[in-house]
């Protein structure tokens, strides 16, 4: 099973490609940007932000403690700025077993 992974692909994501894959509006990625300092796109000449791949692992984390674990955004700017250590080492391994369920659950299937 081979993952397909667009993030090598592109350096640099606009905020409209940001938000739709977190299926989010715009503003709401804006807002974001400003409660939480981890996030820091780069802006061109015409003022657009472009967003990384660290700021999109981020934006990961941040939906993971905010949206999934159901967090205020300040508990969340906390946990960060507290333990970031630990809160990343913890989304990692749920991503991680998220993965892994889902390949058991296609072997499952092919049984």
């Amino acid at each position: 099973m081979q993952k397909k992974d667009n993030k090598s692909v592109k350096l640099f994501y606009s905020i409209g490609e940001v938000a739709s894959m977190f299926n989010v509006n715009t503003s709401l990625i804006r807002y974001w940007e400003t409660e939480f300092d981890i996030i820091k796109p780069k802006k061109n000449k015409k003022g657009n932000r472009l967003f990384t791949n660290k700021d999109i692992e981020n934006f990961h984390l941040i939906w993971h403690l905010v949206k999934e674990r159901g967090m205020t955004l300040n508990g969340a700017k906390k946990k960060l700025k507290d333990n970031r250590h630990d809160t990343e080492n913890n989304f990692e391994l749920i991503k991680r077993l998220k993965e892994v369920k889902s390949m058991l659950n296609e072997i499952k299937n092919e049984l």
